[in-house]
């Protein structure tokens, strides 16, 4: 008999998909403000299937100056299923490590519809006309130094 495997040839994710099939897992999120620190957490768990995977994620946000913001994100994933637990850890691990990305980019999509970043003043072409300037002003100090050592011996 063959083990099952799943379309990325993983055997971890049908381990799943035999112990349940669900499309939704109910989740709660809990929010902690200091707004001493000028701290916000988050703790997000999930409420159902906690015996075959249970995920708790942290997030602290901090401000790091006037427009800016850090985000540290940690979770912490546990199984508790008999003979897997180690094999769905490691899919959860994956699973958190392959979304980190999407959750990125959807929250700074999200930030930069709210809080639109104010246009440069600079465009790239007056940055570049800038930069050749500085180009041609260089080239003609090193002329005149090569030059002047030159006429020195």
């Amino acid at each position: 008999m063959q083990r099952p495997t799943c379309l990325d040839g993983s055997v971890n994710c049908c381990i799943l998909l035999c112990f349940f099939n669900a499309k939704s897992v109910k989740i709660i999120e809990e929010s902690i403000v200091d707004p001493e620190k000028k701290i916000f957490i988050t703790y997000t768990r999930n409420l159902g299937y906690t015996k075959v995977m249970s995920v708790v994620e942290r997030v602290e946000y901090r401000a790091l100056g006037p427009a800016q913001t850090v985000a540290v994100r940690s979770a912490w994933i546990d199984s508790q299923v008999f003979g897997f637990s180690r094999a769905i850890r490691a899919f959860g691990v994956d699973r958190f490590k392959k979304n980190c990305n999407q959750m990125f980019y959807g929250f700074n999509h999200v930030l930069d519809r709210l809080f639109p970043r104010p246009v440069a003043q600079h465009s790239v072409s007056h940055t570049l006309k800038e930069m050749r300037s500085a180009a041609a002003a260089a080239t003609d100090r090193a002329k005149h130094n090569v030059l002047s050592s030159v006429n020195r011996t």
